[in-house]
């Protein structure tokens, strides 16, 4: 059994572990906060030399999971200013095989290694064994990825659509996309209301500021704080969660209908975790499937939300051991 080490890099913290083949040690689990290393001029690299040095360990095989987009082979974090190639990660490491993926694509790879005591399904429907799938990052960021099973192993396609079009159904969404996009001016940001302007984690609180104003009322800090709001029954803090639970069943309505996931629907991120217990009460599956033209969303897909929060890691242990075959 070959010996990899793994690592998942988030928009906060950098998770590693080693792994025998395809099963992660999930005794060896480690955290590194992002900022600490960014702040001395270090990277992944001075992480993963880091953690091999407290380890031990000697590997074989690197595969990282970056949050950002990965070209011929480099990644650049979407939230760091850090450029991750080969050769950085083989001189850090000493391994000979190296695989760089985005971070939802390590996702779908792991989709089928979760324990089924980590998925908890919000959305019940036919899930296809074999079938096409998607998976939905909620977090710091949004992304999502259709996984598909070929002859010739899995194959997750890259993706960037956190940034497409918020979905606008009612004159609210539309003072919505304003109000968010008002806002991201006035930060000096691009100002498109993407869905991740709403669904990731300063989404839900830009929501939060958009119900306060709606509602003459004081705004949520942040989310952390929105959510507590909730829990305590704050009008506001409902309202951001009603908001919250249309658009992201409408984006993945819309999804289901690009990419067919008869395999099921899974969400990840923290986001997604947070948000589960409250799809119920603002109604995620009246509004996915509402009836158009076509009956699919009315009759398929299943909507699960992934609990493992190392599930990347699980993910990039998978690739390394289908490459290795």
């Amino acid at each position: 059994m070959t010996l990899n080490v793994l690592a998942d890099i988030g928009g906060t913290n950098t998770r590693v572990a080693l792994a025998n083949g395809a099963v992660v040690d999930r005794a060896s689990e480690a955290k590194f906060s992002n900022q600490d290393y960014h702040a001395k001029g270090q990277d992944i690299a001075h992480i993963l030399r880091d953690y091999l040095a407290q380890t031990g360990a000697k590997v074989s095989g690197v595969c990282v999971a970056a949050a950002g987009p990965v070209q011929d082979g480099v990644a650049e974090m979407t939230n760091l200013a850090w450029v991750i190639d080969g050769k950085k990660l083989t001189d850090a490491t000493g391994a000979e095989r190296v695989a760089i993926l985005n971070d939802l694509q390590a996702q779908g790879h792991a989709l089928g290694h979760v324990a089924g005591d980590a998925l908890n399904t919000v959305l019940s429907g036919p899930a296809r064994p074999g079938a096409a799938m998607l998976v939905v990052g909620l977090g710091t960021g949004v992304n999502a990825a259709p996984v598909h099973q070929t002859r010739h192993g899995r194959f997750v396609a890259p993706s960037e659509c956190g940034h497409m079009n918020m979905p606008i159904r009612s004159e609210e969404h539309l003072r919505l996309m304003r109000f968010v996009e008002d806002l991201l001016r006035q930060r000096g940001e691009t100002p498109h209301c993407g869905v991740e302007e709403v669904l990731s984690g300063r989404g839900l609180a830009n929501l939060g500021l958009f119900a306060a104003k709606e509602a003459g009322a004081a705004a949520p800090k942040d989310s952390a704080d929105l959510l507590a709001q909730l829990a305590a029954g704050s009008p506001v803090a409902a309202h951001a969660a009603r908001l919250y639970t249309e658009i992201l069943a409408m984006t993945l309505a819309d999804l289901a209908l690009i990419h067919l996931p008869y395999g099921g629907i899974y969400l990840i991120g923290g986001m997604g975790r947070a948000m589960a217990p409250h799809f119920a009460t603002y109604g995620l599956e009246a509004t996915f499937r509402q009836a158009r033209r076509v009956d699919l969303l009315e009759t398929d897909f299943s909507v699960t939300v992934v609990e493992d929060d190392f599930a990347a890691l699980t993910g990039c242990a998978a690739y390394l051991e289908g490459l290795s075959h």
